[in-house]
């Protein structure tokens, strides 16, 4: 940080030299949620996903949560149809969401489902970010909307919601390499 304020230099060349840094920064924590399995399976007529999702949260992150800043973590799931002469063919998206806060006064963590209205609680944070990580046959498409001819991939993606932080904290989360947590697109053939 101390090319930024090294006297002599051309304001361009401090703006540069910051924005170089801020981009260095940012590959420290860029991809902390990692997906690490994924499968679909076909039941009762509804394909169903569970994943395998390593979550790992900053330390800023961490601060700001157990001082009353709730976390919302989304996953964007899409089903794609394969077409060879054209784009892929968007044939179903779900977002699921969850919520993660500290109550102070009862000294837990809970963690809400935010689609299905579920709630749990956990006395340890490693306790909710383990449940968080497993994803358990989450209905995501009806068969009738598949058909057997063609072929069909799944994409998964995780990532910290900025957006559904409280507005106080946007600004610095936007700006800060600490907060932008997410996962990279994650791609499987969806299967019977």
């Amino acid at each position: 940080m101390h090319v930024c304020a090294k006297p002599g230099n051309s304001p361009l060349h401090r703006a540069l030299a910051c924005l170089v840094m801020v981009l260095l920064s940012t590959a420290t924590y860029a991809n902390n949620f990692t997906i690490r399995s994924v499968e679909t399976r076909l039941n009762s007529k509804v394909y169903q996903l569970s994943a395998q999702v390593d979550y790992k949260l900053s330390p800023r992150v961490i601060e700001a949560l157990q001082n009353g800043v709730p976390l919302v973590i989304m996953l964007d799931i899409k089903v794609e149809q394969e077409r060879s002469w054209w784009l892929n063919k968007n044939v179903a998206e779900l977002k699921q969401g969850y919520m993660l806060l500290y109550h102070a006064l009862s000294e837990k963590y809970i963690l809400n489902n935010l689609n299905s209205g579920v709630q749990q609680d956990f006395t340890r944070i490693d306790d909710a970010i383990d449940e968080l990580s497993h994803i358990q046959n989450l209905p995501i498409l009806d068969a009738n909307l598949v058909n057997n001819k063609n072929r069909y991939f799944v994409r998964l993606h995780t990532y910290l919601d900025l957006e559904a932080l409280p507005a106080p904290v946007r600004p610095l989360a936007y700006l800060s390499a600490h907060w932008r947590l997410e996962s990279d697109w994650y791609q499987w053939p969806l299967q019977n």
